[in-house]
């Protein structure tokens, strides 16, 4: 078996299950603490992974800009920033997102043969890229080179819903952190957890619940996944 990190996911959802809007907006419907729990998981972990369409419409830069977290990450050994990377099976990612043009240690790209070979000699100067030589990126081939050549040991995927379904489907999360939010969107076309609502999963993922916080009008909760 191909050495991994372990997966964890991170997420805000609405009690009916959504994790944005129908237009995809940034998920601003969760309270500061909440965002400040995701920047805490994020600095636990090694590496930050996110889709190219959450980038697009997050317009994030996933670092960190909480002082106390860098410095407590640095006096464990670790460097201040969490290798951020990005998943595009198209290949058709602006370059000019934030992701990319932020002030921060360069980003790795997984991709395709599907990119653009002007696309290729764009990025080559902003990112570590590893083409997938097939139309979709192995999803357990990135995650073993991610440990074998960054020494990523846990790694957290903040969305979208779309890569999380293909990490579910490749059984490769071992841990999800589901953040429940006092809001209700309804709606056919407001993603869910995982990706739009539709077809089901080719194989149900059982978890159970390991943690449940209370906090305000919300409720933190870390969910690990059941094996076997």
């Amino acid at each position: 078996m191909i050495a991994r990190p372990f997966v964890t996911a991170n997420f805000a959802i609405t009690l009916d299950g959504r994790i944005s809007t129908r237009n995809r907006t940034p998920a601003d419907f969760s309270s500061p603490r909440d965002k400040r729990r995701l920047l805490e998981i994020r600095a636990k972990c090694d590496a930050v992974l996110v889709g190219a369409r959450t980038l697009a419409a997050d317009t994030m830069s996933a670092g960190l800009p909480a002082a106390d977290l860098r410095a407590a990450r640095v006096r464990l050994g670790k460097s201040p920033y969490p290798l951020r990377v990005a998943l595009s099976n198209s290949g058709r990612i602006p370059p000019q997102l934030r992701f990319f043009t932020a002030d921060l240690p360069i980003p790795v790209l997984f991709t395709t043969k599907r990119m653009p070979s002007r696309a290729v000699s764009e990025f080559a100067g902003i990112c570590d890229i590893y083409l997938h030589l097939s139309r979709e990126v192995n999803l357990a081939v990135a995650l073993a080179t991610l440990r074998e050549d960054y020494g990523v040991k846990r790694v957290v995927c903040e969305g979208g819903g779309t890569l999380l379904r293909s990490l579910l489907t490749a059984g490769l999360v071992d841990e999800l952190h589901v953040t429940l939010c006092p809001r209700i969107f309804g709606g056919k076309g407001a993603p869910t957890l995982t990706g739009m609502a539709g077809d089901y999963l080719q194989e149900s993922t059982r978890v159970r619940l390991v943690e449940m916080l209370p906090a305000g009008l919300e409720c933190f909760t870390r969910w690990r996944v059941i094996r076997g």
